[in-house]
């Protein structure tokens, strides 16, 4: 089930940008932010305010700070107290600007939370839309494996007990990264973008039965784990069906769809002395490939056919 009440704490957006707080009217931890989007608010600033969302969180940059600045007594009074009034979640100075006594004696009055980052404007918004879109993204959990695999993030699903827990093992052991074991929390951060990671509570842990759970991050380096990756292709694992059809060539494109995204996936039989950690190694590589254009099975396809054609002469 897709989770769409997200939210994030402004604390957490003032650690991970490194923000100043120029007033707060309760703790950091408990102002939430629910939307992603971010305002310039340029023209509320105006008095026009017809689409303005205060959900969202408004930057002032040099423009709006060189625009409150010509403005004087009566003017700057109105302008200040309707755009406040409207309650926006937080406003932000850009540029090192400093908001004035006046501004933050109306945010005190109104309650919104006033912060300032010496940083620019156009890479200040592009670093905070990225958190934003990671942290509030859609989210579903699903039952599986996430591993990077060559630099492609492979999503394992399968039955319980079909051995998905077991391949990642042996990925791992051959120089791969766990992202997240049994259950893997799936975010939309683009039109075109799943990004998966672990809950907090089993990040970096994986259970092999008979064994229980192991700390990967301990048993095998740092370098054997990873906190996200973005999901390039779904490996379903399933146990042999004798008498069952399976792809042997490759040609038809298989895709699993991950709230509205599609994404190739390609399904595995699971029999003894199948090597999964192999295969699995040589579809990452087979997926990148035809990612930058080059598609094995179709070229097979086309040189045969040809030599068909050239036989039938």
């Amino acid at each position: 089930m897709i989770e769409m009440s997200r939210s994030i704490d402004l604390q957490a957006l003032i650690g991970e940008l490194k923000m100043e707080t120029d007033y707060l009217p309760r703790e950091a931890g408990e102002i939430m932010v629910h939307m992603a989007d971010v305002g310039r608010p340029g023209l509320p600033l105006a008095g026009f305010f017809e689409h303005f969302e205060p959900e969202r969180i408004q930057i002032i940059g040099n423009a709006e700070f060189s625009y409150m600045q010509s403005l004087s007594g009566t003017a700057l009074s109105e302008c200040l107290t309707a755009f406040l009034s409207h309650h926006p979640v937080a406003v932000i100075f850009t540029h090192g600007s400093i908001p004035t006594e006046q501004f933050l004696e109306l945010a005190e009055y109104f309650e919104v939370p006033v912060l300032h980052t010496s940083e620019a404007t156009s890479s200040f918004t592009a670093a905070l839309l990225a958190f934003l879109n990671v942290k509030l993204a859609p989210c579903i959990t699903r039952h599986g494996v996430l591993v990077e695999v060559y630099g492609e993030g492979i999503l394992i699903l399968g039955d319980s007990g079909v051995g998905k827990s077991e391949t990642a093992i042996e990925l791992i052991k051959r120089g791969h990264r766990l992202v997240a074991d049994d259950a893997v929390e799936l975010r939309r951060v683009s039109a075109k973008t799943i990004v998966g990671s672990a809950p907090e509570i089993i990040r970096h842990y994986i259970e092999l039965r008979g064994i229980g759970i192991v700390d990967v991050r301990r048993l095998f380096g740092m370098g054997a784990v990873k906190d996200t990756e973005k999901v390039d292709m779904i490996i379903n694992l399933e146990t042999w069906v004798q008498g069952k059809m399976y792809d042997r060539l490759g040609l038809e494109s298989e895709y699993m769809d991950i709230m509205g995204i599609q994404i190739p996936s390609t399904t595995i039989p699971v029999k003894p002395g199948r090597n999964l950690a192999i295969i699995i190694e040589i579809a990452a590589m087979n997926n990148r490939q035809k990612r930058m254009g080059y598609n094995t099975a179709e070229e097979f396809n086309k040189k045969l056919m040809g030599d068909m054609g050239l036989s039938e002469r």
